[in-house]
């Protein structure tokens, strides 16, 4: 047969608590997104994108994923962590900026209620 056996494909729930900085943050983004595409979505709809957008743009996790330093979600088999960016010891950051960045949207796609944190 061609196909291959279909990974797992059943939903995970995941709880959290959030500070209520970051739940009126994601309020805001969710007010950004349906002002952007008028279309009014749900955090906790718009949450698993955001997070799966994070991890494809996270340069470290990728170079990890491809030297075999994270678990391969589709077999569930453990690689291992040797690659120079996953060996920080705890507490130390990946990032080269102190400060968090916010900038989630590009400058085009800013609108005057949510401007783009980036300088001009």
């Amino acid at each position: 047969m061609k196909l291959s056996k279909l990974p797992d494909r059943t939903p995970v729930k995941l709880s959290t608590t959030l500070a209520p900085n970051l739940a009126a943050r994601l309020r805001d983004y969710a007010d950004f997104y349906a002002e952007t595409y008028s279309s009014r979505e749900e955090v906790a709809d718009l949450v698993p994108f955001m997070l799966e957008a994070f991890l494809d743009s996270d340069a470290d996790f990728k170079r990890a994923s491809r030297a075999g330093g994270v678990k391969d979600p589709s077999i569930g088999t453990p690689r291992r962590l040797n690659h120079k960016s996953t060996n920080k010891e705890p507490g130390e950051s990946h990032s080269k900026s102190k400060e968090p960045s916010h900038s989630l949207a590009s400058r085009e796609g800013a609108s005057p209620r949510f401007p783009s944190s980036r300088p001009e």
